[in-house]
């Protein structure tokens, strides 16, 4: 059905249904996410990917994956010289809301300003809670006494008080700028876009908050959530982990590099292959958001049945990642699935779509795949991996938390062990 919705109705199917959290939280829909298709919708999604999301600005912010990721190892090997055991959920957090914060606004969020992380988490719970409104207009009162729209309204302003004031201190920086202003300070997505708006060259109205709030709940919550069950589902598969961390280790080579920087570079990650097919696998048993609405256009006919104009449909990518029709043993973690396999998370193949299909697609494929790999191949190069003591790794909870992102309901707390590669590096 969803290859019939692919190939005879994408268009039909290409509307979000907008909710009264994501109209309240995406400041009326008017993000790429939920805003309806349309001439708006195009030109929002090409210039947040064309300032943001495309491979040349993905490269080009390599530089800043690569010292969060440096900041966020230190971290990890400070806890191990100390034989602590540490909550690799926040870290996770905190490192994919480091590296969306610095390439939007140009710098990390500190004080007050880091709040980020906190605020997507509660939106992503809150998109996904139960409106008695949208499902029964004439009760909508009923929000109200359930705590649902306060709580909206809450974090609605909280975002517009963050947004309001770094849009604000970006601005006042751009009017200071000179012709000799250093260009990487520059390339920031608000700074680019405030910049386009000031020279006259963007000619729309542009919803810059609700692109920012698209931007963290996607780029930073989704990405810390799939990099903590990629270790999640390594740790309760040590012969997995033992594998991958043999492909990165033997791709990286020993003491390669000098100590003040991360040794595992995008170079070396574009060669290991059953990494990727790690990710894949965790992608498949965990997508992100496995039950993706869309809304009906127009009335057709699928499948032999008839859908009328503005119905709100759900594609389960949870149940067609496992079909046994297309996979073998669905519920197990098998990453040698993937490989000699053409199948990719890029929409194509429609038994495997992590990231959606058709034109609402996730258009951040490139940014969350290249902060997952980073993270990832520097994680299991640099240390080794226990459970705290008395836990058992194939009895490890992995219980999942509702939300935008599906997230483990018990955060994953590890103990690191430097292995000998990262020992000279203290």
């Amino acid at each position: 059905m969803l290859r019939e919705i692919v190939q005879n109705h994408d268009i039909a199917f290409s509307n979000r249904p907008r909710s009264t959290a994501a109209k309240a939280l995406f400041y009326g829909c008017t993000d790429f996410g939920f805003t309806p298709y349309g001439e708006y919708w195009r030109q929002v999604r090409k210039i947040s990917f064309v300032n943001l999301l495309s491979l040349r600005k993905v490269e080009w912010f390599q530089f800043v994956r690569d010292e969060e990721v440096e900041e966020l190892i230190n971290k990890i090997r400070r806890a191990s010289v100390k034989s602590e055991s540490i909550n690799l959920s926040e870290m996770l957090m905190a490192v994919s809301t480091n590296i969306v914060s610095r390439c939007v606004f140009g710098k990390k969020l500190s004080g007050e300003e880091d709040k980020f992380g906190e605020l997507s988490r509660r939106i992503s719970v809150l998109m996904l809670s139960f409106c008695v409104g949208d499902m029964f207009p004439y009760l909508r009162w009923m929000d109200l006494l359930t705590g649902f729209i306060p709580s909206l309204k809450q974090v609605s302003r909280e975002l517009d008080v963050l947004f309001d004031k770094l849009i604000k201190d970006i601005a006042l920086e751009l009017e200071d700028d000179d012709d000799d202003e250093d260009d990487i300070k520059k390339d920031d997505f608000v700074s680019t876009i405030l910049r386009l708006q000031r020279d006259g060259l963007l000619e729309m109205d542009l919803n810059i908050k609700a692109i920012l709030v698209n931007m963290f709940v996607g780029g930073a919550d989704t990405t810390s959530t799939t990099i903590e069950w990629v270790m999640a589902e390594l740790m309760k598969h040590p012969n997995v982990m033992k594998k991958v961390q043999e492909e990165v280790r033997n791709v990286v080579g020993k003491g390669k590099g000098n100590k003040s920087k991360v040794m595992v570079n995008a170079e070396d990650i574009n060669k290991m292959e059953y990494l990727k097919c790690v990710i894949k696998e965790t992608l498949r048993i965990h997508p992100p958001a496995p039950l993706a609405p869309r809304e009906t256009m127009a009335s057709v006919k699928l499948g032999g049945y008839d859908i009328p104009a503005n119905i709100t449909v759900f594609i389960n990518s949870f149940a067609i990642h496992r079909d046994p029709n297309w996979w073998d043993d669905p519920e197990e973690f098998i990453p040698e699935r993937f490989e000699n396999s053409s199948v990719d998370y890029k929409g194509q193949d429609l038994e495997f779509i992590p990231f959606g299909y058709g034109r609402r697609g996730c258009p951040g494929i490139l940014f969350g795949i290249a902060t997952l790999q980073c993270v990832m191949a520097n994680l299991v190069y640099w240390f080794d991996w226990k459970l705290p003591a008395g836990e058992i790794p194939h009895n490890l909870d992995m219980t999942e938390l509702n939300g935008l992102a599906i997230k483990k309901k018990r955060p994953l707390h590890v103990l690191p062990l430097m292995s000998h590669l990262s020992s000279f590096q203290v």
